[in-house]
């Protein structure tokens, strides 16, 4: 894997899918040159009706497939700009008032929502390998026993650029069209951006749907988390909306706790550290340790420690480490991932998510997967330093795509003649930010939401917060948002407003049918006892 700038690792961190992530541009291009598409500045849907069986009880619905259109602000409050796409489903012969709606994106950035929708919370759930390559079709699409349908109304959403959302350039002019475009991208493809875009949806769909009084929650996953901060604190600040709950899904708030390319910015050791238990867990599960613990959760336990306690201390100590000190860290570390020792010094005792991914298996020329290390596949090139592809990716994209392009346009009878896109294009994605309290331009060099969260909570002292993730997830590492929650800036009265919940899995825990029944549980369980309705 070729060594990239900082920026452009972590524009690239947090793809769901390797496979599909290449969007193509001429779309936009094609779009500007063309005349204006009349359909995009209009919101349209298509309605229908089904039932699922949620873990022996049915639910009939009603499905809207659909576009709202966003507007400019200031002079340009008449101006369409976005057509975002949502699927929404409506719980039948409930009073709107009482009826939770939960709002649901996966991250990317720029991602559609077909991983959340067909994976883990709709009432249609596609078939995959637990933990290896899915045949090829046909897939099976099959009733899913845990739609959170049961507990609230849904709403998938498709981010700007991505599935069938897309940017408006609508003047008749084919010159002003281009720089529509261009504007566009650029308010819209950033941290900032999407945080609004989805803030005016939210809004949008309240009114459209007369659900301003039922009580609302926020389900993001991945990149989702991110902007599900900075969209909490718009809601609550910005748009008077307060939020019943945040639920979090493979988080990450603070960038500089990822542990794909650190390397980039020396100094900053601490996703070394908070990646270990998650390389232990990995090692764990593939029995690639030296001594293989009885139990997987106390082993982390004490690798968590660890990580906190003599490895940060070695590792601040940089190159005053004394060579003794050294080996015996390195002898630790061969304990808790497998990994040889000599190589580990070799490394100078920090091991990136993709050498981690390229060296466990390497006796066997097997790469291990990274959005879930129980994943493992052909390694592409036996000699590389880092992961050239992410086995847990290719093995169920396919399923997931196929799954749905047939499935919306057959049952939800939306998208004939239309490209679903996997990903926006976000070769220009603005990961600068400015958080809550900053007067002036300056911008977060590098980003972190966390005081969009805390000021959220803050302002709405109600607010209750409940983090999930996977033992095996190395995009996301379950201690690094673990150790974000634990510092974030708020009193500690409101520590009480945060739950955690750890399942094993990776980065789409529902990905393990045992760990999606959990998932399920959990939240339904969180939504039953924040949504105020008596």
């Amino acid at each position: 894997m070729r060594k990239l700038p900082l920026a452009a690792v972590l524009a690239a961190l947090l793809f769901t899918s390797t496979a599909f992530a290449g969007t193509d541009k001429k779309d936009d291009k094609a779009a500007s040159e063309s005349k204006p598409d009349a359909a995009l500045v209009q919101p349209q849907s298509s309605t229908s009706e089904g039932s699922v069986s949620v873990e022996g009880k049915r639910v009939d619905y009603k499905a809207v497939a659909g576009t709202l259109v966003l507007h400019g602000s200031g002079d340009k409050e008449d101006e369409p700009q976005v057509s975002m796409f949502y699927v929404a489903y409506f719980k039948k012969s409930v009073a709107a008032a009482k009826r939770p709606v939960t709002f649901i994106y996966n991250g990317g950035p720029g991602s559609a929502t077909v991983w959340l929708h067909m994976g883990a919370f709709g009432p249609k759930r596609v078939v995959t390998s637990d933990d290896s390559h899915t045949p090829a079709a046909p897939y099976g699409l099959v009733n899913n026993d845990y739609s959170l349908l049961d507990a609230s109304d849904l709403v998938f959403i498709d981010a700007p650029g991505a599935g069938f959302s897309r940017l408006i350039a609508a003047d008749a002019d084919k010159s002003k069209r281009d720089e529509q475009m261009k504007e566009r991208r650029k308010a819209t493809y950033g941290v900032d951006g999407d945080g609004h875009a989805f803030a005016q949806f939210v809004t949008r769909f309240l009114s459209k749907y007369d659900r301003w009084n039922s009580p609302k929650y926020l389900f993001g996953e991945s990149y989702g988390t991110t902007r599900s901060a900075v969209l909490a604190n718009i809601l609550e600040n910005e748009d008077s909306v307060d939020l019943n709950g945040v639920i979090l899904l493979s988080q990450i708030l603070s960038f500089d706790t990822s542990i794909d390319g650190p390397e980039f910015n020396p100094g900053i050791d601490l996703p070394y550290e908070l990646a270990l238990p998650t390389f232990a867990a990995t090692a764990f599960y593939h029995h690639k340790l030296p001594q293989q613990p009885a139990a997987l959760e106390p082993f982390l336990r004490e690798v968590e420690q660890y990580a906190l306690g003599d490895y940060a201390q070695a590792l601040m100590a940089g190159s005053r480490l004394d060579v003794a000190h050294r080996q015996a860290v390195a002898q630790k570390l061969h304990e808790y991932t497998g990994l040889p020792v000599a190589y580990l010094l070799k490394a100078n005792l920090r091991v990136t998510g993709g050498m981690f991914e390229h060296e466990l298996q390497a006796d066997g020329d097997v790469t291990t997967g990274r959005l879930d290390s129980r994943f493992a596949g052909p390694s592409i090139d036996p000699l590389s330093k880092d992961s050239e592809y992410d086995p847990q990716s290719s093995a169920i994209s396919s399923a997931y795509v196929a799954a749905f392009n047939d499935y919306v346009r057959r049952d939800l009878k939306f998208g004939q003649g239309r490209q679903y896109r996997l990903f926006a294009d976000i070769d220009h994605w603005d990961f600068s930010h400015k958080a809550p309290g900053v007067h002036g331009e300056a911008l977060q060099s590098s980003t972190n939401v966390m005081p969009d969260l805390a000021m959220a909570m803050k302002t709405n002292p109600n607010l209750k917060v409940y983090l999930h993730g996977g033992y095996y997830d190395l995009a996301t590492p379950y201690f690094a948002a673990d150790y974000e929650m634990h510092h974030l800036p708020i009193p500690a009265g409101l520590e009480r407003n945060i739950s955690y919940a750890w399942y094993p899995s990776g980065h789409m825990v529902y990905a393990h049918e045992t760990s999606l029944k959990q998932l399920h549980d959990n939240v339904a369980r969180f939504i039953g006892q924040t949504d105020n309705v008596k």
